[in-house]
């Protein structure tokens, strides 16, 4: 299978290069170059063998094709369990069981193996530059640490993230670099678009992405909705409809193309925090991008989503057609401190704010009659938030042992303004 840009000004690629290059050369992001047909699926029996059957379609015909399975074995040796909530047909897919307690980690390591694959021919070692709202970060450095032949710069927006992730962003050192931005994510997110649609600078220093502008972050997310879908499906004969909360509409964005491709998953439906790009589109609006907001589910702190090029791709840029396909709301932050406290009391139901999201948004669909088995993906560990969440329930949060081992470590991170020349100046050092 070959992929193209969403912006449709760069040549075909295969999937390997577009793995490799992150953003395709006119800036667009990489697309399969047809659209997904549905097929019937049947449950493998294993997570990492569910991701193997989804994600085959796009790797046929690739250089990584004879490596998928291991790649999938490498990458998806963790859980994602979906469990019932207190709510009768509700339930929480728990996608923070891996070492950086956040569902990042399942797309950072696939394409940390995948990358690792691609790189063992080649001389010129390969600098791995992201974005991160909070979560990115830490996967990726943590996927990719002290991967032979591959450097990783770590941009994030100073004072916007949790304590416990600003630590997880510095604490690994060796090949992984850590940078403070005096900005916002999006500042962030603009600085390491500009570099990679640097020529001049790409041929001094060979760069990649490994945020959800990635091909190779985005596609595998897709494994972890079909291991849920096909499950449930198989014990209950109930289509998952699901809730994800998003910011840079990657994670959503992996729940439609599953959809798209013929698993069973009904209604998508998705979450945002007090910045409201996407509920303004949703609800009639044009698309103008904004300058985010720090909110308490600051992973979602994101102004301008990059993955909404992809969404408008696979409804074929007619918006009034995506518009009637999902229900977009936004929750502000005294809604998620709200929801965290009154679900903890009740139930014993503990949430990260952006999984409160999610959660606030399904009971508002509930409270409406909407009928149905629902999901809400939970995209992160909430001992990540303990100085949110943990006021809000009156107790501490037992932190899981991966993330502890983390918070032991020592950590740095290197100050940076949020200007494209300071990260071209640290990226050519």
């Amino acid at each position: 299978m070959q992929f193209v840009s969403t912006r449709h000004a760069a040549p075909a690629a295969t999937l390997s290069a577009a793995i490799a290059a992150g953003l395709a050369p006119d800036g667009g992001l990489y697309v399969p170059q047809q659209r997904p047909q549905a097929q019937r699926w049947q449950a493998q029996g294993s997570l990492a063998r569910n991701a193997e059957a989804v994600l085959a379609p796009f790797f046929a015909g690739d250089a990584l094709a004879p490596h998928l399975a291991a790649l999938c074995a490498e990458a998806f040796n963790f859980p994602a369990p979906l469990r019932a909530l207190a709510t009768p047909g509700d339930h929480v897919l728990e996608l923070f069981h891996g070492p950086t307690a956040a569902f990042k980690d399942f797309g950072a390591r696939f394409l940390a193996a995948s990358l690792a694959q691609l790189q063992r021919d080649r001389a010129r070692p390969l600098t791995i530059v992201v974005a991160t709202s909070g979560d990115t970060g830490a996967a990726v450095a943590a996927a990719f640490h002290r991967q032979p032949g591959i450097r990783v710069v770590v941009l994030y927006p100073d004072g916007r993230v949790s304590p416990r992730q600003a630590h997880q962003l510095g604490c690994f050192g060796d090949n992984i670099h850590a940078l403070r931005v005096a900005g916002s994510f999006d500042d962030c997110q603009a600085m390491v678009k500009q570099a990679l649609s640097d020529r001049e600078l790409q041929a001094e220093v060979p760069l990649s992405s490994a945020n959800s502008i990635s091909l190779g972050r985005w596609l595998p997310q897709m494994s972890y909705y079909a291991d849920a879908a096909l499950a449930h499906h198989e014990a209950t004969g109930e289509v998952l409809n699901l809730v994800v909360p998003t910011g840079n509409l990657g994670n959503a964005m992996a729940a439609v193309l599953a959809r798209a491709m013929g698993l069973p998953l009904g209604q998508i439906a998705l979450a945002t925090n007090a910045n409201d790009v996407l509920p303004r589109f949703f609800h009639g609006g044009g698309y103008r991008p904004l300058r985010s907001v720090a909110t308490l589910a600051n992973a979602m702190d994101v102004g301008a989503p990059s993955n909404f090029e992809r969404l408008r791709w696979l409804y074929e840029e007619d918006d009034d057609a995506l518009r009637a396909a999902f229900r977009v709301e936004a929750v502000d932050d005294a809604a998620i401190r709200e929801l965290i406290a009154r679900r903890h009391a009740a139930a014993g139901e503990v949430f990260c704010p952006h999984t409160a999201t999610a959660v606030k948004l399904l009971e508002q669909l509930r409270a409406e009659g909407v009928q149905g088995h629902w999901a809400v993906a939970a995209t992160a560990h909430p001992a990540k938030f303990e100085s949110v969440v943990e006021p809000l329930i009156g107790r501490p949060i037992e932190v899981p042992p991966a993330l502890s081992a983390l918070l032991e470590r020592p950590a740095h991170a290197e100050p940076c303004p949020p200007h494209y020349a300071a990260l071209r100046e640290f990226l050519l050092s």
